[in-house]
């Protein structure tokens, strides 16, 4: 079992690690400068990050491979796609997506 000192101690240096890491760029007085090949691949690193969150949700159940297509997430995924592709809106994607969603699990029981 940890002494409240050895916990105090704990916390001051995760948060003096925390401060120092997220702090780092805010430090010089220039900017740093970053390669063309650092810029051109930070674009991409926010489609990247919600594809690693938002693609396990689909083929997912409860850390396995879903196993049949009777999963109303993969139609929706579907049908919230390719409107995407076809009209270009954020708004009328999610409304598409979960009208199919829910059909799919209120309306058959998915």
């Amino acid at each position: 079992m940890l002494s409240p000192w050895e916990i105090a101690l704990g916390i001051v240096g995760m948060g003096l690690v925390t401060l120092l890491t997220r702090g780092f760029f805010m430090f010089p007085d220039e900017e740093l400068p970053l390669p063309d090949w650092a810029k051109q691949g930070l674009r991409y690193a926010p489609l990247a990050a919600l594809v690693a969150v938002i693609a396990p949700e689909i083929v997912t159940s409860q850390g396995h491979l879903i196993s049949t297509f009777k999963d109303a997430r993969l139609y929706a995924t579907a049908v919230g796609a390719a409107y995407f592709f076809w009209r270009r809106g954020i708004l009328g994607t999610i409304l598409s997506g979960t009208a199919v969603m829910l059909v799919l699990r209120i309306g058959l029981g998915w």
